[in-house]
Order: C-alpha cells, then structure tokens, then sequence
C-alpha cells in the first residue's frame, strides 16, 4: 500500500525567532527593524562575463548581470548580486528558483555556465531602519558610512564573525539584507539581538 503521509510545510530556520525579532522591532520605537525574509530564491551563476552569454542572460532575466564589482542591479522583484568576475548571485521571490535556472541555461545556450540552486543553504535577514548601519558595524569590519557602502552595492564579509553576504538595498526604508547560511542563522540573530539591545526602549526580548 503506498504510503500516504502528507508532506510538512517547509520551516523556515528562523521561524522560532519571528516573535522576538518583531518584539525587538516594536522595542526599538522605529530605531531598528529585524525580521526574516524566508525563502527567497538563490541561484548561483558563473559564466564568461565577456562572452555572448551574459547580454542574453541578462535580457533572459529583465536585468542586466552587473559587471562593477560588489554592485547589485535590480528589476522588480528579482536582484542580481556581483560575487566575482565571473559570479553572480540571482535572487527572486520565493519558489521561483526552477523558472531562474531555466531561463538562464536556455539563454547561455551553448556557451559553458553554471547554474546551481542554493536557495535552501541561506536564509535572509532584514536590518533597516535608522539605526540599521551603527547595529551592523559592531559586528562588522566594513566601513558602512553611507558615503562608503552606498545603496546597490553588497559585499561577502563577516558579520559577528559569521560569513555573510550584505546587500544595501536601494529601496527607501529597506535597509539591509543579511545574507546567513541557515546553520549559522540562529547565532547571528541571538548576536543582532543582543547588539540591538541599546536602541530598544522596552525589556530586552528573551
């Protein structure tokens, strides 16, 4: 007889920290806002910058690779992040990583390209707000001024001595995108809301 389990839902790996991060959230009186963003879709991409492959990949997806390092260009809802001279990272709305690979193996066509879905390696956090950058820059050793780590650009760094990829969103009130791989995920949100802890008005949230 086969077997008729029904599937559980996918857990985010922060969903035990929802409530505490919005606590910290109401906490802070609009100094600083933390929440998890879970299940965007991540695609890594490599291919030859320099080749026919990226303009077509690029019109494939609506936007163009960025080719200056450390940049992020965005269309809509999807984001295209600079990780290497011939890396990118692509992220889009949750469940359409199938559609993002697709799309971007049948533009390179013949030309040699990496697609590898690693949707499911990281979760994203969310930092904005006034305060977002002084939070970040106890943990992180970039300089943040927003002369120096403007809107639309990312870097792979550490935050709190994790690895991370940050994204400056170009969005106004958008903040920032933490980039965490999910095993680290739950250190790093203990480690931003322990840091948080200054610009909140109300108890610490436990």
């Amino acid at each position: 007889m086969a077997d008729t389990a029904l599937t559980a839902p996918p857990r985010s790996p922060l969903s035990h920290a929802a409530a505490r991060l919005a606590a910290a959230t109401r906490a802070s009186g609009g100094a600083v806002r933390l929440a998890e963003l879970p299940f965007l879709a991540q695609v890594d991409v490599r291919l030859n910058a320099k080749g026919t492959a990226a303009d077509a990949v690029g019109l494939a997806l609506g936007l163009q690779l960025p080719l200056e390092p450390n940049t992020v260009v965005r269309a809509g809802e999807s984001t295209a992040l600079w990780l290497g001279p011939d890396e990118w990272l692509l992220v889009g709305p949750p469940g359409t990583q199938r559609d993002l690979e697709a799309r971007v193996r049948e533009a390179a066509g013949d030309e040699p390209v990496s697609v590898t879905d690693v949707s499911a390696q990281r979760t994203t956090l969310l930092v904005a707000g006034p305060r977002a950058r002084d939070l970040l820059s106890h943990g992180c050793s970039l300089d943040l001024h927003p002369r120096a780590f403007t809107p639309g650009r990312c870097a792979q760094t550490t935050l709190a001595r994790t690895q991370v990829v940050l994204i400056a969103r170009d969005e106004p009130g958008t903040g920032f995108w933490v980039l965490v791989r999910s095993s680290f995920a739950g250190y790093l949100t203990d480690w931003l809301l322990d840091a948080a802890t200054e610009y909140l008005h109300g108890p610490h949230p436990d």
